[in-house]
């Protein structure tokens, strides 16, 4: 009889997946290595034994969101293991805290998953966090994916070599470490055969791809090589300034299946802001930057995102941020209140913005932000773009999908209602749609037949 408290062998294990899409592929790795272990993997948290919740500690929200959900598993009786960035930041002080933990799991050890479960059933409790993560998972480590099956992730890298004064991300995912080009190459044609439609790059710092492998950054070489792969989209999550060399932006240009959808994670436009959030290489180089990806790039789609009330911004500065959106005219924008968090060097610096004054700054951007997504999405009416089907309706038969203009998650929506014709698509599948109407963030089409999209040419040939 196993001793009062224990998980039994083999358990049902499951997962409450937290925070980033890092974050979910080390969720889906973990996955993979149990099922092939041979646990029970439940989508139900009721049916499960034990439960890992892979959590976040990003800002301070995610932390509570996080804290919040280990302490309703643990009141409904619930054995836990801990994983991710708030069991690498607090480590064993979760253990001491928190009694229902049976483990915790860092950001670079989740490949150990079966065996702290094995230490688990034995009677430990188990402390498996690395002082400095290393690990980087490649092609060769079983992964469960939880996503849709036309939408992949795929971490180039892991870590940062950044440190902005208030990002915390480099103490609890290590420095930058690659993956080789063949590894990624490797891994994406193994999604391909599963039939995904879309695959996006992630790491930290994606457009620095490569330069602690390589000696030099080598996104464009990684981009050509993944042009070979029959995914019909891949889409590159968080573009660096510093690396959206002339190469880079070529690779965007020339290789087909590489979406023209830029994330420019900017923080901010004035210089003296940039420098106090130890971000000098970005400084002075915004408007330059974006001249040049769209005199490169004509049809960019550009995301960034902003932060507002960092210590020390004053009514200038954030004026300045006010008149750089104006100017640039984003097509996506996310905006921040600055978080003081523990660690960083943000969080002890002086003539700290009041939150009051953060959130009515964030208010003010965002309502100007909201009138220029509107205008940008209303240029696309009339166009005929492939999107891909993710919901169905079947009461009203409405289709939900993306087009290349938007990112899971983070963006709009194309919402599709039954042609005249009567042609549909079911979810998962690529299908030309003649876009109708626009609002602030979403798109209206219907979907076309191959007579539509040849008018559609022969009149672009026309004005051409």
């Amino acid at each position: 009889m196993a001793a009062e408290g224990l998980i039994t062998k083999k358990a049902t294990v499951a997962f409450s997946h937290l925070g980033c899409e890092k974050n979910r592929v080390d969720t889906e790795h973990m996955l993979g290595l149990l099922a092939a272990a041979g646990y029970g993997v439940s989508a139900d948290e009721a049916e499960a034994n034990v439960v890992v919740v892979n959590t976040c500690s990003f800002i301070q929200d995610a932390r509570t969101e996080s804290v919040r959900t280990l302490v309703e598993l643990a009141e409904q009786g619930k054995q836990i293991v801990i994983a991710g960035c708030l069991a690498q930041h607090f480590q064993a002080e979760l253990l001491e805290s928190l009694p229902e933990a049976r483990a915790i799991v860092g950001t670079g050890d989740y490949q150990h998953i079966v065996e702290v479960l094995e230490r688990v059933e034995a009677g430990e409790r188990v402390n498996r966090v690395s002082a400095v993560p290393t690990f980087v998972a490649d092609e060769h480590l079983p992964r469960y994916r939880t996503s849709s099956e036309a939408v992949a992730y795929l971490k180039v890298a892991e870590g940062c070599d950044y440190r902005c004064a208030f990002c915390i991300i480099p103490k609890l995912r290590g420095d930058q470490r690659s993956r080789t080009i063949e590894s990624i190459v490797a891994e994406a044609e193994q999604l391909a055969a599963q039939g995904v439609k879309e695959l996006i790059l992630i790491s930290q710092i994606t457009t620095n791809y490569g330069l602690d492998l390589y000696g030099k950054p080598q996104l464009a070489e990684l981009l050509q090589a993944l042009g070979k792969v029959e995914i019909p989209w891949i889409r590159v999550h968080y573009a660096y300034p510093t690396g959206l060399t002339p190469e880079v932006l070529a690779a965007y240009r020339e290789v087909a299946n590489v979406l023209p959808y830029l994330d420019l994670p900017l923080q901010h436009s004035h210089p003296e802001l940039l420098k106090a959030m130890n971000r000098p290489w970005q400084a002075g180089v915004n408007a330059e930057l974006i001249k040049r990806i769209r005199s490169q790039l004509p049809d960019a789609v550009m995301r960034t995102t902003f932060i507002v009330g960092f210590p020390g911004e004053t009514e200038d500065h954030f004026n300045h941020l006010l008149h750089f959106v104006e100017e640039q005219r984003f097509d996506h924008v996310g905006v921040f209140c600055f978080s003081p968090e523990d660690g960083t060097a943000a969080a002890s610096l002086p003539d700290q913005v009041p939150a009051a004054i953060a959130e009515e700054r964030r208010g003010r951007l965002m309502e100007i932000q909201q009138q220029i997504s509107a205008e940008c999405n209303s240029a696309w009416v009339g166009r005929i773009v492939d999107v891909l089907i993710e919901q169905e309706n079947p009461a009203s038969g409405e289709l939900i999908g993306r087009c290349l203009r938007f990112a899971p998650d983070v963006d709009g929506e194309v919402r599709i209602h039954p042609g005249n014709n009567g042609v549909s698509a079911a979810p998962g599948t690529m299908v030309p749609v003649r876009i109708t109407a626009a609002s602030v963030y979403d798109l209206e089409g219907e979907v076309v037949g191959i007579e539509a999209m040849l008018e559609n040419e022969k009149n672009a040939a026309r004005r051409s």
